[in-house]
């Protein structure tokens, strides 16, 4: 083959040869597919691990998992020795519309991301620049081994932005949920417009299992609880509602307990981020059934709140994984499982030192996390079909394989490897619904060259509409910090301090004894 090049290693003083390729064709459609001799991760309800182990894909489905499988003839094989195959990861809340702007507010709080999407620039993304940024932001992730992803799409100021996200989705072979939302508008507003509830009902009918829906709003704790009338819309259309809960400065319990004491609290719910609640949120949340979708890398860095992994964990609350946004940060879940990790070891550490004990067994394991990026994420969309590697369930399949890289081996603990070792650059093979979308390390049929003209243009776009010195104050802000606003949602003139309150009791103990007694604490903004 001409791409292929010939390697001379030695090893135990024997001589091999072997031919490597960087263009290995992709297993045709069609026809089952195994993968050979792999560290399976089924992430069935025990989490079971398969040494040197295959599975067999046929159609759409998972047909048998196990060592030495008999195959159908015609089967194509893929060599998984050496390797870890796992279920497709889920991501349960990416702004995938944003993806265009890739690493733009790398340096912002979330009071400039609010400032920028909501007040100033947010109204400037045409239906063409929604699409460039979903189809975009669906190719990252099938890249990064992420088969479902939950696009949380608050930019849709208009029913043709919310066709041209499900186009831009359609035309990438992942499997998505659309989480309609429109930021620029009020949820009992744009929930009411006749032409989004027809949209609305005209893509729930057509529900393939590739494409679902949600509703996708915030709740802003005010008494008169305007919010009510979308949760009716969401109810009456059967669609799930997602929400932005425990965000400090835009959302708090006042939200939470008016959701509940309406009844609009489902095991369907997805609370995102849920990281400035109190324990009575979380009671709320758990004795109804719902579900956190946790980003850590957002919470540790635009200002949301500690990750409430541990409070989670305490109420025995169900946890999923999400990016947020690649405005700020990667959209792969190698990365929101490993900060994971670290934010909840770094707590407990840290709750540990201030009563001068020591943390001598950790809680939170890399199997939970793991569990979280796939499981997790499957049983917060009430998808029981995915997120394991069982037969009958959905082909969604992630194989994890770099014969080119020195780290990966030795594989010692499988879900150590993928928390902390592996990233997207390790996903080697990549099944849809049964379908070969990546292989060999790259994407299958896939003309990248064509979404990059895509993005440029929305790029130079927005760049345009800005101007120069607009484009380079928002990617470079001014190091001196603005004042918090006390009301993101520019929609209602309601306000409250409370979405300000320190919630961890740990921090707010600790700052007690550090300051004299009728002191204040000193506030930064």
């Amino acid at each position: 083959m001409s791409a292929a090049r010939t390697l001379v290693r030695r090893r135990d003083d024997d001589v091999q040869e072997e031919t490597m390729t960087h263009s290995e064709p992709a297993p045709a459609a069609g026809r089952p597919v195994v993968l050979r001799g792999g560290t399976v991760l089924t992430m069935d309800e025990t989490c079971t691990v398969l040494p040197d182990a295959d599975v067999l894909v046929v159609d759409d489905r998972i047909a048998a998992v196990g060592p030495a499988l008999e195959v159908p003839e015609g089967t194509q094989e893929i060599d998984a020795r050496g390797g870890i195959v796992m279920p497709g990861m889920i991501d349960t809340h990416r702004h995938m519309w944003q993806t265009a702007m890739r690493g733009y507010g790398a340096d912002w709080t979330l009071t400039q991301y609010f400032v920028w999407y909501y007040l100033e620039h947010g109204r400037k993304f045409r239906p063409e620049d929604v699409a460039a940024g979903n189809r975009l932001s669906a190719l990252e992730a099938l890249e990064a081994g992420v088969t479902t992803t939950v696009d949380w799409s608050h930019g849709l100021q208009s029913v043709d932005h919310a066709e041209a996200a499900v186009e831009a989705l359609r035309s990438v072979p992942g499997r998505f949920v659309l989480a309609y939302g429109n930021i620029q508008a009020a949820p009992w507003e744009w929930t009411a417009d006749p032409a989004v509830r027809a949209f609305l009902e005209r893509h729930r009918d057509a529900a393939d299992g590739m494409l679902g829906l949600q509703l996708a709003f915030d709740v802003t704790g005010d008494p008169a609880f305007p919010e009510k009338a979308a949760f009716e819309v969401a109810r009456e259309l059967g669609l799930p509602v997602t929400t932005h809960a425990g965000v400090w400065g835009a959302t708090n319990d006042d939200g939470i307990r008016l959701m509940h004491e309406h009844g609009f609290m489902t095991p369907e719910t997805v609370y995102v981020h849920a990281a400035t609640l109190t324990p009575d949120s979380y009671h709320r949340i758990a004795a109804t059934g719902g579900s956190i979708s946790v980003s850590t890398e957002s919470e540790q860095s635009a200002g949301q709140g500690y990750p409430p992994t541990w409070q989670v964990r305490s109420h025995g609350i169900p946890v999923s994984l999400s990016m947020d946004t690649s405005v700020w940060w990667s959209g792969d879940l190698f990365s929101a499982m490993r900060t994971t990790l670290g934010a909840d070891r770094s707590r407990e550490h840290f709750e540990a030192h201030l009563t001068g004990e020591t943390v001598t067994h950790l809680q939170l394991r890399a199997q939970d996390v793991v569990q979280w990026a796939t499981r997790g994420g499957a049983l917060a969309l009430g998808r029981d079909d995915l997120g394991t590697l069982q037969p009958g369930r959905k082909a969604d399949v992630v194989l994890i394989k770099n014969d080119a890289s020195p780290v990966s081996f030795p594989l010692l603990n499988p879900f150590g490897h993928v928390a902390f070792q592996a990233q997207r650059g390790d996903v080697h093979t990549v099944l849809v619904d049964g379908r070969v979308v990546k292989h060999a390390h790259r994407l299958v049929d896939v003309d990248l060259a064509a979404v990059r003209r895509e993005v440029d243009a929305t790029v130079d776009h927005l760049r345009g509409a800005m101007g120069e010195e607009a484009w380079a104050g928002g990617m470079y802000p001014d190091l001196p910090g603005t004042e918090v606003l006390d009301n993101p949602y520019q929609y209602t003139e309601y306000k409250s301090h409370g979405t300000h309150a320190a919630r961890e009791q740990v921090f707010e103990e600790h700052l007690a004894t550090e300051r004299p007694a009728g002191e204040q604490p000193t506030r930064h903004h």
